[in-house]
């Protein structure tokens, strides 16, 4: 099974709308490991490591997000494996 680290910039609406709680839930259920965490920009930044296909489910939901955010973009990029326990939601950049 190939395993994949990614990081996550995600724009819109996107603070004050429950977004890290919500990619936190996602990601723990489709067993990733990693982090997320506001930026002050007001972009939501995460970090997710695992199996490919749970990964892209993970990057595919956060065009949506949770009820209340209106994302306009995700920008994705490969990212270095760092030695996670579990997904954490990380305190504001």
């Amino acid at each position: 099974m190939d395993r994949v680290t990614v990081r996550l910039v995600i724009r819109g609406r996107v603070q004050g709308v429950g977004f890290r709680w919500w990619a936190r839930e996602l990601a723990e259920r489709l067993g990733l490991e990693g982090w997320v965490r506001n930026r002050t920009d007001g972009a939501v930044e995460l970090v997710a490591s695992g199996p490919a296909e749970a990964v892209e489910r993970l990057a595919e939901a956060c065009w949506r997000g949770p009820s209340g955010a209106a994302v306009r973009t995700v920008d994705r990029r490969d990212a270095e494996p760092e030695p996670f326990a579990g997904f954490e939601q990380r305190t504001s950049l």
